[in-house]
């Protein structure tokens, strides 16, 4: 199959939309797979067993289904294409090297992948300038889901169950971080900036997404994962042992309570509460329209919930306009430089590493500090530290 071939089963398709199932009606062909139905069904039964929306997302985009595809899996409505989609986003680099498109265009059933063809798919990566953490990360949901199919006696035995340590993507080989680290004043400069940039012709809506704008930067200074903030709900703010939190869903579906700061409050109140004053007055509420609690925290025009993609974008945009603090590093501004630099700005604040591993969720929690609901408190958290640091931090010339 030519490198420029579509390959229809494992690409959005316009115009249809996507069922639990995982099919639609003219993706029916899979290259080298005789039963692609089978092999639908089992990369559902796979994908089922995750209950966060967010690691089913990782998953499939690592592998090269489609997005559409996973989140029907957990029932979320799908976007038609056409008049007032958003386009597309652009294929990336690695776009044709994601594992079930390689395999397609070898017309190799994915299920009759060896080691042998694991470590050429591995060396495609590096010869397309894929980064060793990439790698590490793209191998390791191969090995998750070839582990289930071995579980379940569909193929005979794990092929990404490789020597790590031998491809040189062990976990002890690690390169230096790429994330650029951001300060309290980047910060700062950031949320001004996303209050002013113009965002509609129309003055409603301009200041709603400007104030929505605000609102993400907002949390992600709380440390949040993007994967989180794309995932809250407006119920899950509310008040706990006399503090404002929010409940957060995080890796392995495991939720945790994030102390909300000033900061936060009120850029989350100015929001929706905008929100709520421009909806009103646009249209009456449609019949079946689930409760304000039910309904995403970041929203789009039509009340969807936005996506990782439309905040990516947006906050890079933010920081193209941020001004001289962003200088040579605006296009490396991504939200988890704004989670980096939650943790590094909270260590610089002497706030206990124990506390800035409960904030942000580190699986690594569990082995060295543990914090249940009962024993964190408001002064357990460094997010009024790293809060008090932004405000502090000298506003951008």
């Amino acid at each position: 199959m030519a490198a420029s071939e579509p390959l229809v089963v494992l690409e959005a398709l316009a115009g249809h939309r996507f069922v639990p199932a995982l099919v639609t009606p003219d993706a029916t062909d899979w290259p080298g797979v005789a039963d692609p139905e089978v092999l639908r069904a089992q990369l559902v039964d796979w994908l089922g067993q995750y209950a966060n929306a967010g690691t089913r997302r990782t998953y499939a985009y690592a592998l090269g289904l489609p997005i559409a595809w996973v989140d029907a899996i957990g029932g979320a409505p799908t976007r038609e294409a056409g008049r007032g989609a958003p386009p597309p986003a652009q294929a990336g680099p690695l776009h044709d090297l994601a594992w079930f498109r390689w395999c397609a265009r070898q017309a190799l059933d994915p299920r009759d992948a060896t080691a042998r063809h694991v470590k050429a798919w591995l060396h495609a990566l590096d010869a397309a300038g894929a980064q060793r953490r990439t790698r590490q990360r793209m191998l390791s949901t191969l090995s998750a889901l070839y582990g289930h199919l071995a579980e379940t006696g569909v193929v005979a035995a794990n092929p990404a169950a490789l020597n790590r340590a031998r491809l040189g993507l062990s976990s002890t080989a690690r390169d230096a971080s790429p994330t650029v680290r951001l300060t309290a004043e980047q910060l700062k400069a950031l949320l001004l900036t996303a209050a002013r940039l113009p965002y509609s012709r129309s003055p409603r809506l301009a200041r709603l997404y400007a104030l929505r704008a605000v609102a993400m930067v907002a949390l992600l200074t709380l440390g949040l994962r993007i994967s989180e903030v794309v995932g809250l709900d407006r119920g899950d703010l509310y008040r706990s042992g006399g503090d404002d939190v929010l409940r957060v869903l995080g890796k392995g579906g495991l939720h945790r309570e994030v102390y909300v700061t000033d900061l936060v409050r009120d850029a989350l109140t100015a929001y929706l509460t905008e929100r709520d004053r421009v909806r009103d007055a646009a249209v009456p509420a449609r019949r079946g329209r689930t409760g304000a609690g039910d309904a995403p925290m970041l929203a789009t025009r039509e009340e969807g919930r936005c996506s990782r993609v439309d905040l990516y974008t947006l906050l890079r945009r933010i920081a193209a306009q941020a001004g001289p603090a962003f200088d040579g590093v605006a296009d490396r501004v991504h939200p988890h430089a704004l989670r980096h630099a939650y943790v590094t700005i909270a260590l610089e604040q002497d706030a206990r590493i124990q506390y800035v591993q409960a904030d942000v969720g580190h699986a690594t929690i569990a082995t060295t500090q543990h914090y249940d609901r009962g024993r964190r408190t408001r002064a357990s958290t460094a997010a009024d530290l790293v809060a008090a640091a932004i405000a502090a931090a000298p506003a951008p010339s």
